[in-house]
């Protein structure tokens, strides 16, 4: 089989993430002493779930620890100098993409740790009629989702949530497909459109130290976009289920995962 690359993103801090001062992405799906001690990372268990091929880790907040954790395996590490979205993160890795010698590759978080291996095969195998896919899923409350919007099976848009909640109920109830943030992309089509994604930041106003401010941040959703208007096709695949995607952002989703974990590892 073709090796898939894989550029997995673990450079945030997790800052809802209460009483944990380490990179979030380090934090155990078999619980020990505390939900925050133990063992099996999550970033670990992401890793060994990816497909056989080269794989880049994207880093910024306690990138030695992280470092530190992965040393054993054949990583490239790339240093997302400023948090400015995961659009960000792909730009840093543009480097990363252009050295490569396969011709697909998987864009994934570092805190969603349940995606199962055969479903990042099915996302890259979207790739074969496709220039770029969409791991979509249908959650049982949709609100703060991205929707995918749907023509003839392939995806024309992510509407954003403080969006699509301004429609009509007739028409939020056809937005059925919703954005994980997990995505893959033939090479080509990537190396072309990173260059158009850098030309287009977003102005957002974030509170830091606090003070508002104004700061650039670059989003990968915006791909669909750009591809679609140039008349590229954009596919989509949806996972087994809601928890499959779940990220792991507070005490609740953690303790969820790792009993998801549990159930599917460790009791079968």
């Amino acid at each position: 089989m073709e090796p898939i690359a894989s550029i997995v993103m673990a450079a945030g801090r997790g800052s809802r993430m209460k009483g944990f001062e380490g990179n979030k992405t380090l934090l155990p799906l078999g619980p020990l002493t505390s939900p925050y001690q133990g063992t099996h990372p999550m970033l670990l268990h992401i890793l060994e779930s990816l497909p056989p091929g080269p794989k880049a880790l994207v880093v910024n907040y306690a990138k030695d620890a992280v470092m530190e954790a992965t040393r054993s395996l054949d990583l490239t590490y790339i240093e997302q100098p400023v948090l400015n979205g995961t659009g960000g993160a792909l730009l840093a890795a543009a480097s990363f993409i252009e050295s490569l010698q396969a011709g697909r590759v998987i864009i994934t978080m570092g805190d969603v740790p349940l995606v199962r291996r055969e479903t990042y095969l099915g996302l890259t195998g979207m790739l074969s009629t496709h220039a770029f896919a969409v791991l979509g899923f249908r959650p049982r409350d949709k609100r703060q989702y991205g929707a995918l919007d749907i023509q003839r099976e392939k995806v024309k848009r992510i509407i954003e949530w403080k969006y699509w909640r301004a429609l009509s109920e007739d028409r939020q109830s056809l937005l059925d497909v919703f954005n994980s943030g997990i995505y893959a992309s033939r090479r080509e089509e990537l190396l072309t459109y990173i260059p158009v994604l850098r030309s287009r930041p977003h102005k957002v106003f974030k509170e830091r130290n606090g003070k508002t401010v104004e700061l650039e941040e670059f989003f990968l959703t915006d791909l669909v976009e750009y591809m679609v208007e140039d008349g590229l096709s954009v596919g989509f695949a949806v996972a087994r289920d809601e928890e499959e995607v779940m990220g792991v952002d507070d005490m609740d989703s953690l303790t969820r995962a790792q009993e998801a974990h549990r159930r599917r590892y460790i009791e079968h």
